[in-house]
């Protein structure tokens, strides 16, 4: 790693760990949720994940405040959230993704219907009678993304990549309980790295293209540090805008944030 690069690591780790200070996600939160009425909303998230959002979490999936949301490095994260009615609501809840911003400053979360109704008690009639709450009080902590042993992170081209002199990407099917903080990019084979920028949501960016297959380093912070995890061939030197490329590695890593102690285990 050169200076520059290291550097930029360096800094983009200490900046990162500083404001995940004060964040504790994986210490309970208590507040409110709502959930949407129409699916529509869920396809203009603004994490940019489209359609697609509907199917991650068999469409359990969230919109969360700017604390969470975290200018987008929040996207792709894993909430367990269960609602405080002894009647209607699971001691276990349900667990949701992170596809949108939510802007009230009346609930932290908003739901998708689905995700709502999943926390109620698994009894006849108990998830129609939630919805009619419309808010509910709730607590949530955060908990590591689990796609299964066999799903690896993915690599989405978005349209509006222009080869060879703009690339847009997002990542998709992220694991562990930690933010992608940073992204290097390189042609398969060279030490000479650059860097990408999060340009809104979940989507990265870049004007420096290296020419045939693309290396990728994710900078991600594990325990109390960071870490880079490489992915050594993730776009063949033929790429399209609109397909998504398996990255070969996966994401299991839990940041170890500087808060006091809690109950941070999972919910049954």
């Amino acid at each position: 790693m050169g200076f520059c690069s290291f550097l930029f690591f360096f800094v983009v780790v200490l900046l990162f760990s500083s404001s995940s200070v004060d964040a504790c996600d994986r210490c309970p939160h208590r507040s409110k949720a709502a959930f949407f009425s129409s699916a529509s909303a869920l396809s203009s998230g603004a994490c940019s994940y489209g359609s697609m959002a509907t199917a991650f979490f068999a469409g359990h999936i969230a919109a969360a405040v700017p604390s969470i949301y975290k200018d987008g490095a929040g996207c792709g994260a894993c909430f367990q959230v269960r609602c405080n009615n002894p009647t209607l609501c699971s001691t276990k809840g349900t667990t949701v993704m992170v596809t949108d911003l939510n802007m009230s400053n009346q609930t932290d979360l908003v739901l998708s219907s689905r995700a709502f109704r999943a926390m109620a008690k698994p009894v006849v009639g108990a998830d129609t009678d939630l919805l009619r709450l419309g808010i509910v009080d709730i607590e949530y902590h955060r908990v590591p993304c689990n796609y299964g042993n066999k799903k690896m992170l993915n690599v989405r081209v978005e349209e509006s990549s222009k080869k060879p002199y703009y690339l847009a990407i997002k990542l998709l099917y992220q694991g562990g309980q930690t933010e992608v903080v940073a992204i290097d990019i390189a042609q398969v084979g060279s030490s000479n790295w650059s860097y990408m920028t999060r340009s809104h949501g979940a989507v990265w960016v870049t004007d420096k293209v290296p020419t045939g297959s693309l290396q990728f380093r994710f900078v991600v912070t594990a325990g109390y540090d960071g870490k880079m995890i490489w992915s050594q061939k993730v776009l063949p030197a033929n790429w399209d805008s609109g397909r998504t490329y398996d990255a070969g590695v996966q994401i299991t890593d839990i940041a170890q944030e500087g808060c006091d102690p809690c109950d941070d285990h999972i919910w049954n």
